[in-house]
């Protein structure tokens, strides 16, 4: 599903690329959807576990630009194929499948909720003003990261990526410019 997609991925390709058959595989999902949400769950959740890993060693915008850094390269390695994991199943499933669509919400959530997290450390350490809003902050970082990757799988290239990546960074950084000319 990750190379071809949900919508080109059939069970009989599941059964031959898995070697087991067909009533083993009907054995632990009723269908394809059902199928379909199950990957999602395990796509989700390891995504959101390596963020929240990763976001959660951030303490300064050095250690976000090493984040940053390391998301782009990452990509890169497939020259911006396949996208995220989580935007490519939204785009795919979210219209046809309301269970689907609500566990790729809360994942999306909780990947917000993780660069919330780091915003609200950013806060504490006075790295940006009291009153920046974390949550929008956070909803843009979501946003730039997952139109970073949709500009990068059709481009084929990570530039876009970082280019919208780096717009987020900038703007924290111009918050944080601003607080200290305040004081």
């Amino acid at each position: 599903m990750r190379v071809r997609g949900v919508g080109g991925t059939t069970l009989d390709d599941v059964v031959s690329a898995s070697k087991v058959s067909k009533s083993q595989l009907y054995r632990h999902f009723e269908d394809k959807p059902a199928l379909v949400r199950a990957v999602i769950e395990f796509v989700g959740e390891q995504k959101v576990s390596v963020e929240r890993e990763r976001l959660g060693n951030v303490k300064t915008f050095a250690g976000l630009r090493r984040w940053r850094d390391a998301l782009i390269e990452h990509n890169a390695l497939h020259e911006g194929r396949y996208g995220c994991p989580l935007g490519s199943l939204a785009n795919e499933v979210s219209d046809q499948d309301s269970v689907a669509r609500g566990k790729l919400h809360d994942l999306f959530m909780a990947w917000q909720e993780l660069f919330e997290d780091l915003l609200g450390r950013f806060q504490r350490d006075s790295v940006i003003p009291q009153d920046a809003d974390v949550a929008q902050l956070a909803t843009g970082f979501v946003a730039a990261v997952q139109g970073g990757y949709l500009l990068a799988q059709t481009a084929r290239d990570v530039a876009p990526m970082a280019s919208a990546v780096d717009m987020a960074i900038t703007h924290l950084r111009l918050l944080a410019r601003e607080q200290d000319d305040a004081s």
